[in-house]
């Protein structure tokens, strides 16, 4: 990969604009989630979330060209994968880039470390992690 593509930028973010000029503008750039539940009777563990997540990948070509795949992996805090996107990039080459946002609704069914792994033609060029909180709040006295 010493050739291209290179990245230029890999977030997880709240939300994406693209201004009409095809900049984008990344909104609450964010690496954890906090889940709090409030109750008498929760449960010890994190029941099974989603969340609503946009992923972007902004990639300058160098000397590569043309059509590649690229994908997007989830490893779960035990350590299982699983995939989440996968899709085509085109490149035009040196200077041109391509920017990829991925509009997810991502599940999470436990707590802890949660690493998305970047493919481009079945080569990791990145990871990104995303911890995932559980807060149990009791009743307070009545």
């Amino acid at each position: 990969m010493d050739t291209g593509p290179f990245l230029k930028a890999a977030a997880i973010c709240s939300d994406v604009i693209e201004g009409k000029d095809g900049v984008l503008s990344l909104i609450r750039i964010i690496d954890r989630l906090t889940i709090t539940a409030a109750g008498t009777q929760l449960p010890a563990e994190l029941p099974p979330q989603k969340y609503p997540l946009k992923i972007v990948l902004m990639l300058i070509s160098g000397r590569a060209r043309g059509s590649h795949s690229a994908a997007i992996r989830i490893e779960q805090p035990d350590t299982t994968s699983r995939p989440c996107w996968s899709g085509t990039v085109f490149l035009e080459g040196e200077d041109r880039g391509a920017n990829v946002v991925i509009a997810l609704e991502a599940e999470f069914p436990q707590e802890g470390l949660y690493w998305f792994d970047l493919y481009f033609d079945d080569a990791r060029i990145t990871r990104m992690p995303f911890r995932v909180i559980y807060q149990r709040a009791g009743a307070g006295p009545a």
